[in-house]
């Protein structure tokens, strides 16, 4: 079970916004659609999407709803060509992108936000389309534990990390897999603020939302959606998590045979879906 990342799902509010959005600033195409009674998926991408990438997936409810947007999830990265990062980034502002985190406070990448807040890095890259899915960022309350669960259950292995003052960046991918392969960022903070140190305005309402683990808490809110991994034959991926003590969430039959869901040691929910 090592499946590449298909794509990461966010929810939006205003569809037709949000599919202008992508479409202008970031020049993607409509990749696939699924309209149901209650809800409708957008699946969006760059034009020449290598095998081994990965989409965006926008999720939009029917009823209406508004979204709490949390801190356990981080960003969804896009990558740009190496030293072309600040003519991308002040184009887009020029475009009416919001001026957000310039790369000039932060050398080597920098920082925009879509109509719902979702933030998105712009990364340096040699490799892969502009503007294609370079990886997508969660926070974790144990970095080991992480590890652990993306190594043994879906035969991950690390590719990177960032150490610095007061947190480290871990990245995991497929063995074997493409450049152009999306990655999984885990944010491990090594000092997260307790609920009783936020303000009422951070925490929020979500208190059934949050996870906590040796004192650091975060709000996993539902404006982030899932990670979405690829699968040869679902029901055999499935059993092969099981095995590994995955937790079973939404098993295959619940879901028609359509996809699967488990989730990770800090409740983010990872889709599995077959190709």
């Amino acid at each position: 079970m090592n499946g590449v990342l298909d794509h990461v799902m966010l929810r939006v509010e205003d569809l037709e916004e949000s599919l202008e959005w992508y479409t202008t600033h970031l020049d993607y195409e409509e990749k696939g659609r699924w309209e149901a009674d209650t809800f409708t998926n957008v699946y969006l991408g760059p034009e020449n999407v290598h095998e081994q990438g990965a989409v965006l997936e926008l999720t939009y409810n029917h009823d209406g709803r508004t979204y709490e947007m949390g801190d356990a999830w981080g960003h969804v990265a896009v990558r740009v060509p190496e030293d072309e990062l600040e003519d991308v980034y002040h184009g887009l502002v020029d475009e009416g992108v919001g001026d957000y985190r310039p790369p000039e406070e932060n050398p080597g990448y920098a920082f925009i936000r879509d109509p719902d807040g979702h933030e998105i890095e712009l990364v340096q890259r040699d490799h892969g389309e502009l503007f294609s899915l370079d990886h997508t960022m969660m926070r974790v309350a144990d970095a080991d534990q992480a590890l652990g669960y993306w190594t043994r259950k879906f035969e991950y292995e690390p590719t990177g990390r960032w150490e610095a003052d007061s947190f480290a960046n871990y990245f995991v991918k497929p063995q074997g897999a493409a450049e152009e392969a999306m990655a999984v960022e885990l944010t491990y903070n090594y000092d997260v603020p307790t609920s009783d140190e936020r303000s009422e305005e951070d925490v929020g309402a979500r208190e059934s939302a949050k996870r906590s683990l040796d004192g650091r808490t975060y709000d996993v809110g539902d404006a982030w959606g899932h990670l979405a991994v690829r699968a040869d034959d679902l029901g055999d991926a499935w059993e092969t998590l099981m095995t590994r003590e995955a937790p079973d969430y939404r098993d295959p039959e619940s879901c028609d045979w359509n996809y699967a869901f488990t989730k990770d040691q800090d409740g983010h929910e990872i889709e599995i879906v077959e190709r």
